[in-house]
């Protein structure tokens, strides 16, 4: 029988994934749950321009509105989860009941941040679930048009790490599945270190650049102390990775990623919270920063910067939902 796929988040990464997986699967047997995108998507489909794949790219699968709308084309074999991993209500685990199928139906959550899978883990402990670092430069410049830039890597791995041999297999399945469609996945024991990985950066530069309303590079050469200021950011977040046990996650490792950036032309990358900031949207504040505070006061780890970048971007978060009524 052939596969069929949910994603949940045509955004950026939804998008691009769901392209990916059409050149295996065929698109009429993968749904896309779109928001502000809906009306573009179903009219015209999605168009990808991509430095790797391709351009002039275009995906039609079948385009919904609601995940309860696209119980209609189920089961599924994957859900992909590619929404901003921020707290709703209903949640969105609680959503996705009308269209996972306990135990078969594989949940791949695509979204920053740390731990950000237990209430998935809860609600369907039978089902694999499947957590992700995402590396894909990838930005929406128009609804449905999607600008993807020169690099995609799936990092994967199973929810817990020791999670039954048959989840194991679904992690195995799901990357080879990727790897079909051209894509490039990594499968991994413990997924949690790529992971902090990722944060080490994310959780830095996302906060910073949108409470400045400057990229990356922008930042780093807009005075004399901004390099040092993020420097001891990444310090702060390598100590609390390495309490939690994560001892490659290291002040050398922000030095590299530095330097990297350094290297890079102006004006640099637009973080994904800068993104949502020049837009008033919501952000990822708890994935990216409370969780990370959470660890910190777990282990006994002292984070005075974290703290004052998570008091100023709840903040500035809240008054986005102030402005749109939104619920958190």
């Amino acid at each position: 029988m052939a596969l069929k796929i949910l994603v949940f988040g045509s955004g950026s990464i939804g998008t691009v994934y769901a392209y990916i997986l059409s050149r295996v699967v065929s698109p009429e047997n993968i749904v896309c749950v779109c928001r502000s995108n809906y009306q573009a998507g179903r009219k015209n489909g999605f168009r990808i321009d991509s430095s790797i794949f391709g351009r002039g790219l275009t995906l039609k699968p079948q385009v919904v509105e609601t995940v309860e709308q696209s119980a209609a084309f189920g089961p599924y074999d994957y859900v992909l989860v590619s929404t901003k991993a921020i707290s709703t209500s209903p949640s969105y685990p609680s959503l996705l009941r009308a269209v996972v199928t306990q135990p078969t139906t594989t949940i791949v959550l695509l979204q920053n941040g740390i731990d950000t899978e237990s209430e998935y883990a809860s609600m369907y402990p039978n089902n694999p679930l499947l957590s992700c670092a995402v590396y894909l430069p990838v930005t929406q410049v128009s609804p449905a048009v999607f600008v993807h830039q020169d690099l995609e890597k799936l990092h994967v791995g199973t929810y817990p790490a020791n999670a039954p041999q048959e989840h194991k297999e679904a992690a195995g399945e799901f990357v080879r599945l990727i790897a079909k469609g051209g894509g490039s996945a990594v499968l991994h024991d413990d997924i949690q270190l790529e992971r902090w990985t990722k944060l080490l950066g994310n959780a830095t530069w996302n906060p910073v650049c949108a409470l400045t309303r400057s990229r990356d590079v922008q930042f780093l050469r807009s005075s004399g102390h901004a390099r040092e200021y993020v420097r001891s950011v990444m310090y702060e977040i390598s100590s609390v990775a390495q309490a939690a046990g994560y001892k490659t996650v290291s002040q050398q490792m922000g030095d590299m990623h530095i330097r990297n950036i350094e290297a890079k032309d102006l004006p640099g990358n637009e973080p994904s919270m800068l993104a949502d900031a020049l837009s008033g949207r919501r952000m990822e504040v708890d994935a990216l920063l409370g969780n990370l505070l959470a660890r910190a006061d777990r282990h006994g780890v002292q984070t005075p910067l974290l703290r004052g970048l998570y008091a100023q971007i709840a903040a500035l978060d809240e008054s986005f939902g102030r402005r749109s009524g939104s619920k958190i």
